[in-house]
């Protein structure tokens, strides 16, 4: 999370978390349900190792939410 609050200010043409923030709450929420959907797809339908991926990029676009909510893991 920290990281990831980190890069809020830094350049978006060099940082893919400052570009998405940079585009938006509603881009954000959209790309967290997109990857929430692969994860879905993941668990009924392929490998564990998908699953394990697809679960990383949920859990990076929450914390990407959060970011972009002003919310604390805490």
């Amino acid at each position: 999370y920290d990281v990831i609050e980190s890069r809020k200010l830094a350049d978006p043409e060099t940082s893919y978390t400052a570009r998405l923030l940079a585009k938006g709450t509603q881009k954000v929420a959209q790309k967290l349900g997109e990857e929430a959907v692969e994860a879905v797809i993941a668990a009924v339908s392929e490998s564990q190792e998908r699953l394990i991926r697809e679960s990383a990029d949920v859990l990076y676009h929450l914390l990407v939410l959060w970011t972009a909510k002003g919310v604390k893991p805490a």
